[in-house]
């Protein structure tokens, strides 16, 4: 397994990494003052409650409590573990993920996988070179070798070993093949396997990482089936997979809006053309595992289809997936190309602009969801109207969206001819809405009481240093004795000299980055709800004078108040000299003129 990420890489990533650029991609963002608002993505609101701060690096949200850095957002949005966040960060900065001791001999996991696939892709660029009527076949349909090259497009030769040979000599590599879905095991009566893919020109499709993970293979000729993909493996699930959305990012570093069409060849003709942000699902619907994806990255999403009825069957397949994913911020439409038209042919007979002209006057989810439910009913009459009604509730109570549940029932009820608010108390849309079970998003972050900032009961003087900490980092440098401060015995004062050391040694460049270094510590629950809290100090160097001064009033409070507790300790024990009573009457008036309670 490799090693440890070490933690000075950690600093430079978040450093480096814009929050209002990784939140603002999968959540519309919208200025508001020195800060950034949206609609909560971990929680159903009409009131944006959701604050991003680009000064601290850090997020909250005043309705469910959700908060922490660009890392911690991309865990818990994406779904992702620490490592895979971090990498997912990396790759979008540009950078390699070090790690400390490097390899420690055991392979990672799948790593054979990843290997095999990425040697078969390099094996079907190879004959590709070596087929003249492989190329003559993408040359006629249009494609440039930059575009074979930029999307590793390759031939799987017309034999039923070709790959075997190549890299199944041994037992396990043919094991490997298989577990790679790149054979197939003979189960007619005969041993062995044969390659999966023949005579096929080979898409290979990549993750996020731009690993090859499988590959779509498609017939030269006549024959069945016309496109064959990758079988479902450890590493390879069509209905989650987008093919081009490697290449998409690749091409434009903040993308706002994807385009989804139905083939390979349609996504290398349109980004070619210099559509580069369209992609394509693999053989299946559109799932709402693909738009959750989408969503991730964009805040757009625009389907396109054959105007054929197949076109319109899938259509309103990729429709009823899409309304539970419809939330704020999110805009969704349908382009339906002419009739004997793909994007592969339209676009090179248009052209790229006249092809984004059609994408500019796409369809919007709520005209083509009324519009295609009307056309099936008689609206000039009352039982067509009703009917109409019928058809559109189940998708309508799907929407979890309030505000466009609502927007949809007002358009509904303009066709229908009835009050909206009457037409939404027939449909019954905001009880319906309250039995749906909720995402699981709003199951990772259920509504909680406003944030404690009491930081675990520790004194106002020390919760005040930690607070000016958190919020200005480089207020570390304020001139503080540290030694005296180590002398204080009260609760929370050890995590205030470390958080010094550590910033003095080692200065951290925003909130985020300070916070991140704590991740793994029971201390970092406690610091992220007081990044979360308003800091009245906002100039940093206001920031280093007040934290200078209450560190010295916790050294000048700690003498006295040692003095008292270790004559209360003597006098329990023995009796005290006259001089010895005097100071301690003087050091309990002194407490009760304070406020604090004796002991």
């Amino acid at each position: 397994m490799a090693g440890r990420i070490p933690q000075h890489f950690i600093d430079e990533l978040v450093a480096r990494t814009d929050i209002i650029e990784v939140i603002g991609s999968r959540v519309q963002l919208k200025r508001a003052g020195r800060e950034y608002k949206a609609c909560c993505p971990f929680h159903d609101e009409k009131t944006p409650s959701f604050t991003v701060s680009p000064d601290k690096q850090f997020y909250h949200c005043f309705g469910c409590g959700a908060h922490g850095t660009a890392l911690g957002f991309v865990m818990e949005f994406d779904h992702l573990g620490f490592v895979e966040a971090v990498e997912e960060l990396a790759a979008r900065a540009g950078l390699e993920v070090p790690r400390e001791g490097g390899d420690t001999g055991a392979p990672r996991p799948n790593e054979d996988l990843y290997v095999a696939l990425e040697r078969a892709a390099l094996f079907f660029r190879q004959s590709l070179n070596e087929e003249p009527r492989a190329r003559e076949y993408l040359a006629a349909r249009g494609l440039t070798g930059d575009s074979l090259t930029r999307f590793g497009i390759g031939y799987a030769p017309s034999r039923w070993d070709a790959l075997l040979d190549r890299y199944g000599t041994s037992q396990e590599e043919r094991q490997t093949l298989l577990r790679a879905g790149l054979v197939i095991e003979r189960v007619d009566g005969g041993t062995g396997h044969y390659d999966r893919f023949r005579d096929r020109v080979m898409f290979p499709i990549r993750d996020v990482r731009g690993r090859t993970i499988g590959f779509g293979g498609r017939v030269l000729d006549k024959g069945e089936p016309k496109y064959l993909n990758s079988p479902e493996t450890e590493l390879f699930h069509k209905g989650r997979e987008l093919y081009g959305l490697y290449e998409a990012r690749q091409a434009t570093r903040n993308l706002a809006l994807l385009l989804v069409v139905e083939g390979y060849m349609d996504v290398v003709r349109l980004h070619q053309a210099g559509i580069t942000y369209a992609v394509a699902t693999l053989g299946t619907a559109t799932t709402p595992e693909h738009l959750q994806r989408i969503f991730r990255l964009v805040g757009e999403v625009v389907f396109c289809f054959d105007g054929d009825r197949a076109g319109r069957t899938a259509a309103w397949r990729a429709l009823e997936n899409a309304v539970s994913e419809v939330k704020q911020g999110r805009r969704l439409r349908f382009l339906f190309l002419p009739e004997g038209h793909d994007p592969d042919t339209l676009v090179g007979e248009e052209g790229a602009q006249a092809f984004e002209t059609r994408i500019d006057e796409a369809v919007p989810l709520s005209d083509y969801l009324i519009g295609e439910l009307a056309s099936r009913c008689d609206v000039a009459s009352v039982d067509g109207r009703a009917r109409l009604v019928e058809l559109a509730r189940p998708l309508i109570q799907r929407i979890p969206s309030d505000v466009y549940r609502e927007l949809l029932m007002a358009q509904l009820a303009t066709v229908v001819g009835m009050p909206a608010a009457r037409l939404a108390e027939l449909l019954g849309a905001a009880s319906a809405a309250d039995a749906n079970p909720p995402s699981d998003r709003s199951r990772r972050a259920p509504p909680q009481r406003p944030v404690n900032t009491s930081l675990a009961g520790r004194g106002n003087l020390v919760r005040q240093a930690v607070s000016l900490l958190v919020h200005h980092p480089s207020a570390a440098a304020a001139p503080a004795d540290l030694e005296a401060l180590s002398a204080v015995d009260r609760p929370g004062v050890p995590l205030l000299l470390e958080l010094l050391t550590q910033l003095r040694e080692d200065p951290a460049a925003s909130t985020a980055v300070l916070l991140e270094r704590w991740r793994e510590r029971p201390e970092y629950a406690p610091l992220a709800k007081l990044a979360a809290t308003e800091c009245l100090v906002s100039d940093p160097a206001a920031a280093a004078a007040e934290l200078g001064s209450a560190i010295a009033r916790l050294v000048a409070d700690e003498t006295p108040g040692r003095r008292l507790d270790e004559l209360l300790a003597r006098a329990r024990d023995t009796a005290l000299s006259d001089p010895e009573k005097q100071e301690l009457q003087e050091l309990l008036r002194a407490r009760r003129d304070a406020g604090q309670p004796a002991k």
